[in-house]
């Protein structure tokens, strides 16, 4: 009898087959680690982009509220409201502490030049919290007898992250709240009516810094400091505003853009940095120059430009 002789694989042949083997696996993982890549990378630019949306439209009803005056008041006229400090203000390069009245007692050299929004509205309502149909950025209503406040400024978390915070006055006093984290920059300009009479346009859009000076160089009367100070208030810039221009640069939490190269935001548009971007620090943002946990992240820029309602008496 004639046994069938059994032959296996040569040493040449099991080489060859775990070579391919290994060939498939390593295609497997490259095709796997660019799909976790690209799904990181969307997750990123959908949160990002909601966390602007969201911020936005905050501020931007805040600033169509801003201004607002309950002509339905006993007392209240034009002519006690032309001496009053104006609704709308703000300041350059500075952070705000969530506990001090308004805007009052400001820390100079904000993360990257961030600016402090300041929105003053009257209230609707009896009662502390009122009739809930005007409310605060913290969703705080505002009664009739005071006025409320919606002030916009970037601080650091507990943890170190950078937060833009809506700060508010409620019943137990000052506070804030954060709006969205992961801030770059937060930079606002405004818009002013220079024309007489006023036709309700903006002629020139100013940083806060620029609108402070042009109060400076009022000539005003008066006999008193008291008095100057309402002539001051009569005559302000701030009363000039017909529009806000905001603009709001988020990153995500995770580095998503790996490989790229870094890139330049001019949160106002290229020919305003160029022009103004040494004196109004944070309008454009470079990333080669952020500490190297920043750098690399999906990062979004988001602005409006915001009409307000309300003359800003």
């Amino acid at each position: 009898m004639t046994r069938a002789r059994q032959h296996g694989v040569t040493l040449v042949e099991l080489m060859i087959a775990l070579a391919l083997g290994l060939l498939v696996l390593l295609l497997a993982a490259v095709l796997l680690l660019s799909s976790n890549a690209s799904y990181i990378a969307q997750t990123e630019a959908a949160s990002v982009a909601d966390s602007g949306r969201h911020a936005l439209e905050i501020i931007a009803r805040s600033a169509r509220q801003a201004a607002f005056v309950n002509w339905d008041l006993d007392g209240i006229a034009a002519v006690s409201l032309a001496a009053a400090p104006a609704s709308v203000g703000g300041l350059d390069d500075k952070e705000v502490d969530k506990a001090s009245d308004g805007i009052a007692d400001p820390r100079p050299g904000a993360l990257n030049g961030s600016d402090v929004l300041a929105l003053r509205f009257a209230g609707s309502g009896e009662g502390a919290e009122g009739d809930g149909s005007v409310l605060g950025c913290g969703g705080t209503g505002v009664g009739e007898q005071g006025s409320g406040w919606s002030i916009f400024y970037v601080a650091r978390s507990g943890a170190g992250e950078a937060e833009l915070r809506c700060k508010y006055r409620g019943k137990g006093g000052w506070g804030a709240d954060a709006i969205v984290s992961g801030v770059d920059s937060f930079q606002v300009l405004y818009g002013i009516d220079t024309d007489v009479p006023a036709d309700g346009l903006a002629n020139r859009y100013l940083n806060a810094d620029a609108l402070n000076a042009l109060d400076d160089a009022l000539v005003l009367s008066g006999a008193s400091a008291a008095a100057r100070e309402r002539e001051r208030n009569r005559k302000t810039h701030w009363k000039r505003i017909t529009s806000i221009k905001v603009a709001l640069l988020l990153h995500g939490a995770n580095h998503a853009r790996a490989g790229s190269s870094p890139a330049v935001f001019d949160l106002f548009g290229r020919a305003h940095a160029e022009a103004l971007a040494a004196s109004d620090r944070g309008t454009r943002i470079r990333e080669d120059q952020m500490p190297d946990a920043l750098r690399m992240r999906e990062r979004q820029l988001f602005s409006s430009t915001i009409l307000l309602r309300n003359p800003a008496l």
